[in-house]
């Protein structure tokens, strides 16, 4: 085993890109570890923790190159690797001299020198909020893709962005769409006159899928951040999303998406909405509110727009001769699919534990196990810290797919799989592969495991949304676009009736 640590001095490169430079070189055949990240104190703490010896003078200014392989001869390869893919990040075209040259190193300056209207801030928590301010203060909106951003700080850069009449799009924003344009986790959908405002990321893209799915494009959809709905932040950019949207000539109609609100912030957003003179559609979870499926077909069929049916493989019917677990457990890569999923099996399960509990009795301890129905988005700030969003790197959930297989009280597995720009380019056969080994897991046990996935995406994604579907189903897997019917579905698994 060969261990190989270096600084970089003053080199930065944003934190997104270096999450999938870390994930493309721990792809090199005898690489058993690699982590190509910023010297953070996080992140530090993350590579020591992973057993690289980072020197102590290392600086959020610095680049760190951590590797491990299997022996002194994969090294090169390793580093070649590591160049490659950070040359691409590099790669700009010739602007043939002057001032261009030297990369702005503001916000403020880089959009003072290319007339932008939005920042994309992805640089650590911490650091994000000096960033955003910067954006908002040289007139830019922003979209704030970082999390770990604290609920103070949130509220003071809406407040500033509301004062200077730009929009801020976050923190833990993963999703937007601006005139035709995808930023953060994405998906490739129709150009239409239908505004998304989306307190949810794969909320969002859940509702802009199933809406590519029945004909149906869209203008803009404008993230807000999950905690904006709720009093603390009180709609601040909820209300500023809005109102662009009504000022929007492109935008006919709008569709709210959100985790479950805070229901007077709700209420006075609606309030807000109704004065603008906004025909605003409510996909909102919550205990006795529609899903978000059935919110989008009440929209569809109130703009006069045939519901299709949502594209779907069932899982195969098992061996009735196996034992069957009785618990049900959802591993998710997105949160909302995550909080959505455990709202409609609690109307008939009861109360589900998770890392996202609906209450506070229910939440899991630090080894997210139980041996009662559990629900884990692994998404959760709390699980990504220092560590790639599993949409890019989903090593934890296949760790707990493995766990799950070998344990009997494990029912039926429902998972989820968000295609589009931004996530893991090829995610289908890795969690297909996963399927198919738990499965085999489960039967030499003699158990019956049937699995589950909502699958997101369209068929224009880049990962191509019907080929997943294909090769998950082919691993044994029960696929489906409506991630409220596949919860459904798994269900039925659980009580013998699907």
């Amino acid at each position: 085993m060969t261990t190989h640590v270096e600084l970089r001095r003053g080199t930065y490169h944003d934190s997104v890109s270096l999450m999938q430079v870390s994930r493309s070189v721990a792809g090199t055949d005898g690489v058993t570890a690699a982590q190509v990240a910023m010297a953070t104190e996080l992140n530090v703490d993350v590579l020591r923790g992973m057993g690289f010896d980072v020197p102590d003078e290392a600086s959020p200014n610095d680049l760190v190159v951590a590797l491990r392989t299997e022996s002194d001869d994969v090294l090169p390869a390793a580093l070649a690797a590591v160049e490659s893919t950070l040359a691409g990040l590099r790669g700009r075209p010739d602007t043939g001299g002057g001032e261009d040259e030297v990369p702005p190193r503001t916000v403020g300056s880089a959009a003072r020198r290319s007339g932008a209207t939005l920042a994309l801030v992805s640089v650590p928590g911490p650091h994000a909020v000096t960033e955003a301010f910067d954006a908002v203060d040289s007139g830019l909106s922003v979209m704030l893709f970082s999390d770990n951003v604290s609920v103070e700080d949130e509220v003071r850069l809406k407040d500033a962005a509301a004062a200077a009449d730009v929009l801020v799009m976050g923190p833990d924003c993963g999703t937007a769409h601006i005139g035709g344009v995808a930023l953060g986790f994405a998906n490739v959908v129709r150009p239409g006159s239908v505004g998304i405002v989306a307190a949810s990321g794969t909320g969002a893209q859940q509702a802009m899928c199933l809406l590519d799915a029945a004909g149906v494009g869209i203008s803009h959809c404008l993230g807000v951040g999950g905690r904006d709905l709720q009093a603390v932040v009180a709609g601040r950019s909820t209300r500023q999303a809005l109102r662009a949207l009504a000022a929007d000539p492109a935008t006919d109609g709008v569709l709210l998406v959100s985790k479950p609100p805070d229901p007077v912030v709700l209420d006075e957003v609606e309030r807000y909405a109704a004065a603008l003179g906004l025909p605003v559609h409510w996909a909102v979870l919550g205990a006795g509110r529609p899903d978000l499926t059935e919110a989008v077909e009440a929209f569809l069929t109130g703009q006069g727009v045939a519901v299709p049916p949502w594209p779907h493989t069932p899982a195969p019917r098992e061996d009735s001769a196996l034992s069957r677990g009785t618990a049900l457990r959802g591993l998710f890569c997105g949160g909302t699919l995550a909080d959505e999923a455990m709202t409609v099996a609690e109307a008939e399960l009861g109360g589900i534990r998770s890392n996202i509990a609906h209450s506070a009795d229910l939440r899991l301890g630090p080894d997210l196990r139980d041996e009662g129905h559990v629900v884990i988005d692994f998404g959760d700030d709390g699980l990504t810290r220092g560590r790639a969003h599993p949409m890019i790197d989903p090593t934890l959930r296949m760790e707990r797919i493995a766990v799950e297989a070998s344990d009997p009280t494990c029912g039926v597995l429902l998972l989820d799989l968000v295609l589009g720009h931004g996530a893991h380019p090829d995610p289908a056969d890795e969690l297909a592969d996963a399927v198919r080994s738990a499965r085999r897991a489960a039967h030499d046990q003699g158990r019956a495991m049937p699995v589950v996935v909502s699958l997101t995406g369209t068929d224009g994604d880049p990962q191509d949304r019907s080929r997943c579907e294909h090769a998950l189903a082919s691993a044994g897997a029960g696929v489906f676009l409506s991630n409220s019917q596949a919860a459904r579905h798994a269900l039925g698994l659980l009580r013998g009736t699907a």
